[in-house]
């Protein structure tokens, strides 16, 4: 008798992939990193105003398609936010050489920039302050659970219950 074979839930990264992976590719991307990863790529401050719309590949190679000949390199184009435009554009020599160094090969060989809003992702909000004479006052309000460490995460959470 075989046993049924157990389902384990898959996490939504693997999902997310095959999903966007058709919507980006319409874009010009060749995978969804250079999206979700753009942040680490082009370095925060560089991310903090700009972000990539799609990546513009040639038609035809100008190389022939010969062997050991490289492609033509496409077009990165950005929206940038207004005011931060011409230092963006002055920093696209950096900005060419982390692309591809994430790509691994001269990929790209020019940006174009597209002054517009940024699609902002809301931020990560960090945890509230604390209020530690709340907790330790709730802590102590708790004589009969004799587990110190588990009375004072108790204290905690019930100063971060109160402050809501």
């Amino acid at each position: 008798m075989n046993k049924p074979a157990r389902s384990f839930p898959r996490p939504l990264s693997d999902f997310a992939g095959t999903a966007m992976s058709a919507a980006l590719k319409a874009q010009g991307f060749t995978s969804a990193e250079i999206v979700a990863r753009w942040g680490e790529i082009a370095g925060p401050e560089i991310a903090a105003h700009s972000e990539p719309i799609k990546i513009n590949w040639p038609r035809a190679n100008k190389a022939g398609g010969l062997p050991g000949e490289a492609p033509e390199p496409a077009t990165l184009v950005l929206r940038v936010e207004g005011p931060t435009a011409i230092e963006i554009q002055h920093m696209s020599a950096v900005i060419l050489e982390r692309v591809n160094r994430f790509f691994g090969w001269r990929a790209i060989g020019r940006i174009a920039l597209r002054q517009a809003p940024l699609k902002h992702r809301e931020a990560r909000q960090g945890l509230p302050r604390l209020d530690t004479a709340t907790a330790a006052r709730i802590a102590a309000s708790l004589p009969q659970i004799e587990d110190e460490e588990l009375r004072q995460a108790l204290g905690r959470l019930g100063a971060a219950v109160n402050q809501k």
